[in-house]
């Protein structure tokens, strides 16, 4: 063999050399993904150097997923190898989205022991598409604030907005969020409270910072430095409470009502659905979390029935 002669290698030998069986070898060879360069006497096929290379590029393509059909074309240059990984990458991600829905189901029956019904239900949700979740948080909105054009804010700063390549736990946060937007209950707390934060404002006035708003920078400070809410001090703190509410021009025009309308407005939105809403909002909007206000609703309730007298519930 002189300087010149290429080297050739049998069967076994370039399956060494590739990392590949014989058999795997021998297959793509009879498919004619790799063809030898010639035969020795005794009729035993030989493979060149550009056989090692035709066959790692087919054992990469395979490992990315890709079928003989397509190896066969992108070798036979009918098909730009850009074009065959972009086509593949975007199987992948809708692959991933899929896996992703599935891993969020999954899950959320684990954690909640849903029935057969609900294991359905889950799925459903789960699989609906970007204009199917915008029907039904649409539909969900309305019925809470309907058609004042108030509260169009307030609409838009509770839409969950789902992306494209969202992560399980987005997944997992917005079929929780699209059941609880199902529960009748729940529906009819935040139109309640919605309706109340209107008529708080007065006919006709433009929104106003809403009641959580105020609670926090009257009754958190006391909350935060563990106030008793039966003391003379949180009576003080309920005082001011109260004198800001009842200047609010509708909660002004209903007169002295203002304690018992603010205890009930309180005890509607210390309800825990309410905050667990928000929660799984920041959650798919990739938003961060918000700041808890169950405990400062909860100390005013306290403080606001304390301060009332004996008989107050």
């Amino acid at each position: 063999m002189n300087g010149e002669t290429r080297p050739v290698w049998t069967i076994g030998e370039l399956a060494r050399r590739t990392g590949l069986t014989v058999k795997t070898v021998r297959f793509y060879s009879d498919q004619g993904i790799v063809s030898p360069a010639d035969r020795n006497p005794a009729g035993h096929r030989r493979y060149g150097a550009d056989a090692v290379a035709r066959l790692d590029l087919v054992r990469t393509l395979r490992e990315l997923g890709l079928g003989l059909p397509e190896i066969r074309r992108v070798l036979e240059r009918e098909r730009a190898l850009p074009d065959v990984a972009a086509a593949h990458a975007e199987a992948l991600d809708l692959r991933i989205r899929v896996l992703r829905l599935r891993r969020a189901v999954l899950g959320a029956v684990a954690r909640n022991g849903s029935t057969t019904e609900e294991l359905t239900l889950v799925h459903r949700l789960a699989r609906l598409t970007g204009e199917e979740r915008q029907r039904l948080v649409g539909e969900f909105l309305a019925e809470v604030f309907g058609p004042d054009g108030r509260t169009a804010g307030a609409a838009r700063s509770l839409t969950p907005e789902l992306p494209e390549d969202a992560t399980v736990e987005q997944v997992e946060a917005w079929v929780e969020l699209a059941r609880l937007a199902g529960d009748g209950g729940f529906r009819e707390l935040l139109r309640g409270l919605a309706a109340a934060e209107v008529a708080d404002c007065g006919a006709g006035a433009p929104p106003r910072p809403g009641l959580a708003v105020l609670v926090r920078e009257t009754a958190d400070p006391a909350a935060e430095a563990g106030v008793e809410p039966r003391s003379p001090e949180a009576a003080e703190v309920v005082a001011g409470l109260l004198e800001r509410y009842a200047a609010l021009p509708g909660v002004a025009a209903t007169g002295g009502a203002s304690r018992a309308r603010l205890l009930e407005r309180l005890r509607a939105m210390a309800d825990p659905r309410r905050e667990r809403y928000l929660t799984l909002l920041a959650v798919i909007n990739g938003w961060a979390p918000p700041e808890g206000s169950a405990p400062v609703l909860d100390w005013a309730v306290q403080a606001l029935t304390a301060s009332a007298g004996p008989g107050s519930r």
